[in-house]
């Protein structure tokens, strides 16, 4: 799952960096995506884990 799908709104993304005075890279839509992925990916696993088909909140961090 990781690094496929796009997961995050790129508008959104850059107003948030231009919000900061910052530009944004060519290659942070592919990161950030990259990187939740990872963290839904990590989350189907503890839900897995824990007898569950239901992802919960708890299950995307920490």
């Amino acid at each position: 799952m990781a690094g496929k799908g796009n997961f995050v709104v790129k508008s959104e993304v850059k107003k948030a960096i231009a919000k900061g005075k910052c530009h944004s890279a060519s290659d942070v839509m592919e990161t950030l995506n990259g990187l939740v992925g990872w963290y839904l990916e990590e989350a189907v696993k503890r839900a897995k884990a824990n007898g569950r088909k239901t992802v919960r909140g708890h299950d995307i961090c920490c």
